[in-house]
């Protein structure tokens, strides 16, 4: 096993950065994408409701 291995790679702005973190920092979009798209389904669907009532 190499040092190389074993320590934290680093990108320009000297952030810790491993593949682990780029998965779930994917994975987390992924989730804000959906929940952002759940918050705009159902305030059209509570818009529809609501302008159809009157």
């Amino acid at each position: 096993m190499v040092m190389s291995d074993i320590m934290a790679e680093y990108n320009d702005k000297r952030r810790y950065v491993s593949e682990v973190h780029r998965r779930q920092r994917s994975k987390n979009y992924a989730m804000l994408a959906i929940l952002g798209g759940l918050v705009i389904l159902f305030y059209v669907v509570a818009i529809v409701r609501i302008g159809g009532a009157g």
